[in-house]
C-alpha cells in the first residue's frame, strides 16, 4: 500500500481505510509522520526503515515478516512511502507472497514524482516547455549511479526528468547529463521533504544545481527536477502566501471528531499531524428517569451522541424529556442536537461552563445536565452558588490515549482542557515548551498552562473557525 508523498492529507481514501483496520503495520521511513497516527491503537508496528545506503533490515527479511504475520491470521498492512511499485519493491514483496500462497491486496499511492514537484509550484508537463516526463531512479542497488543513457537523456527536448533519491549522487548526475551534452544553463531544482512543513526547494541550473544544494545543505529524501518547467517554481508556488505553510501542527481531539478541524487547518496550509490525546468511552448501565425537569443541559457533542446511544441501547425515547427546555454550551453542541432533532432554547453568548451555568440559573427550575463522567466542576460550583436545583448524569468517560509525541512539532491545537492533559501525559518529562499551544477557551488555557506550556494562545470563542484564527495569529508571533 502507497501512503503518498509525505502529507497526511495527499493519502488515498482506500488506504486509509485499511490502515485503520489493520492488525500488523510494516512501514518505510518515507511514510509520513502523519499517516503512522491513523495506525490502530494496539496493532502491531514494524519499522523496517531504509535510508539512502543504509538498509537495517534486508530485503528477504522484509518478505519474511510479512509471511510471518501473515501465517499468523493478521490483517498485515506493508506501507510505503508514495507509491508501492515505483521504487518500493512492491512487485518483489508481491511475488513473495504469491509463492507463498499469501492472499493480498494493493493499494496505489500518489508518487512523490509528480507531487512533491506539484507541492513546491512544479508542473512536470506544461504547455510550450515539456509535452513528456521521465521519472528515474539516481542510485543504483550499489549506492552509485545507475547504467543510463545519458546521451539519450541529454538528447531530450521538452521533457522533464525526475531524479528519485537523488542528493546522494546530484553531482555526479548533473556532470554526466553535461558531458552527454545538455546544456548547463538548463532550469534545476532540488526539492527537500516534500509536500511536508519542512519542505524547501533550490532552485537554479543544471551546472550550478549541485553547490546550490551544498550551500543550502539539502539532505534526503530529495528529488531533482531537470528542464524548462523548473524554472515556474517561483512563479507558481502556491503554498508562499497560506499563513500556515512551514508549520507542523498537532490535532490533539478525539479521531472520530477530528476531521473538520484538520482539514480548516490544511486549508490554512499546515501539515497536520492528528494526534488523538482522549478517547471517550459510553457508560454502561442503566439512565435514571429523564421527566420532570425544566431544563436539560448539554455540554458537548459527545455528551448527545452518548444520550441517544445509551437510549438506543435501552430501548428507550427521547420523548421522556417532555416539554423540557433544551440548553448547549455552544454551536457545536447546538448542531449536534439539531440533526437529533432537537431545537435548543439557550446558549450562552460566551461559550463555556460558567456561561452556560449563570444562564441556567437565572431561568430556574428544576435542571438535569448530561454530561461526561468527570466533568469540569466550573459548571457544577456555580450552580451550587445559586442555590440551583439540579442533578447530574455522566454518560460517558473519557480517558487518556498513551502514544509517543510527534517529532519536530510547532503547535498543538486544543478543544478541551483534557486533550491539553492528555497531551502532557504523553511527554512526562516535558519536552515541549517551544510547541505553541493554541486553545479553544480561557478554561483549556489554564490547563496548558498548568502543564508547562509556555506560548499560548486562546481562541476570541469558543468555536472551530476561531480557533484556527488563533492558530493563524500564534504562527506570526
Amino acid at each position: 500500500m502507497g501512503a503518498g508523498p509525505g502529507d497526511a492529507g495527499l493519502m488515498t481514501l482506500r488506504a486509509r481505510e485499511i490502515l485503520e483496520d489493520a492488525d500488523c503495520v510494516v512501514y518505510d521511513r518515507l511514510v509520513g509522520e502523519g499517516v503512522l497516527t491513523f495506525i490502530p491503537e494496539g496493532a502491531e508496528r514494524v519499522d523496517v526503515g531504509k535510508s539512502g545506503g543504509h538498509h537495517p533490515i534486508p530485503q528477504r527479511e522484509i518478505e519474511a515478516i510479512l509471511l510471518d504475520r501473515a501465517r499468523l491470521g493478521k490483517r498485515v498492512v506493508r506501507l510505503k512511502g508514495g507509491d508501492p511499485f515505483l521504487f518500493g519493491r512492491g512487485g518483489e514483496e508481491a511475488e513473495a507472497l504469491r509463492a507463498a500462497g499469501i492472499p493480498f491486496g494493493i493499494v496505489p499511492g500518489v508518487t512523490s514524482a509528480l507531487a512533491v514537484p506539484a507541492w513546491a509550484g512544479i508542473p512536470v508537463t506544461h504547455r510550450g516547455l515539456s509535452s513528456a516526463l521521465r521519472i528515474i531512479t539516481a542510485h543504483s542497488e550499489k549506492g552509485g549511479l545507475p547504467g543510463l543513457d545519458f546521451e539519450g537523456l541529454a538528447r531530450t527536448k521538452g521533457e522533464t526528468l525526475v531524479f528519485l533519491m537523488g542528493v546522494k549522487n546530484a553531482g555526479a548526475l548533473c556532470q554526466r547529463l553535461m558531458d552527454a551534452g545538455m546544456d548547463s544553463g538548463t532550469p534545476a531544482a532540488a526539492i527537500e521533504r516534500g509536500t511536508t512543513a519542512r519542505q524547501r526547494c533550490v532552485t537554479g541550473e543544471l551546472g550550478s544545481l549541485k553547490a546550490l544544494m551544498e550551500e543550502r545543505k539539502i539532505t534526503p529524501p530529495a528529488i531533482l527536477v531537470i528542464g524548462p518547467v523548473a524554472s515556474l517554481a517561483e512563479k507558481l508556488d502556491w503554498r508562499a502566501s497560506l499563513p500556515l505553510s512551514g508549520l507542523r501542527v498537532a490535532v490533539t481531539r478525539p479521531r472520530e471528531r477530528a476531521g473538520r478541524l484538520s482539514r480548516m487547518l490544511r486549508d490554512a496550509g499546515a501539515e497536520v499531524l492528528e494526534f488523538p490525546c482522549i478517547a471517550t468511552e459510553v457508560l454502561s448501565g442503566a439512565l435514571p428517569p429523564l421527566a420532570g425537569f425544566d431544563w436539560v443541559g448539554f455540554t458537548s457533542v459527545t455528551g448527545v451522541q452518548a444520550l441517544f446511544t445509551r437510549l438506543a441501547r435501552e430501548e428507550r425515547d427521547i420523548r421522556e424529556l417532555g416539554s423540557a427546555g433544551i440548553a448547549a454550551i455552544g454551536p457545536a453542541t447546538a448542531e449536534a442536537l439539531r440533526l437529533c432533532g432537537l431545537r435548543v432554547d439557550f446558549m450562552p453568548e460566551v461559550y463555556d461552563g460558567a456561561h452556560l451555568a449563570a444562564g441556567l440559573a437565572e431561568r430556574g427550575g428544576r435542571m438535569l445536565l448530561l454530561r461526561a463522567e468527570k466533568g469540569s466542576p466550573e459548571l457544577t460550583d456555580l450552580l451550587r452558588e445559586r442555590g440551583a436545583d439540579f442533578s447530574e448524569v455522566p454518560l460517558y468517560r473519557t480517558h487518556y490515549v498513551k502514544a509517543s509525541l510527534p517529532e519536530d512539532l510547532d503547535m498543538a491545537v486544543f478543544t478541551s482542557a483534557s486533550t491539553v492533559r492528555g497531551f502532557a501525559a504523553c511527554a512526562p518529562e516535558g519536552g515541549f515548551a517551544a510547541v505553541k499551544a493554541v486553545c479553544i477557551g480561557v478554561q483549556t488555557a489554564r490547563a496548558a498552562e498548568e502543564a508547562g506550556f509556555e506560548q499560548i494562545f486562546t481562541a476570541a470563542s469558543a468555536t472551530l473557525p476561531a480557533l484556527v484564527e488563533a492558530a493563524v495569529t500564534a504562527a506570526a508571533v
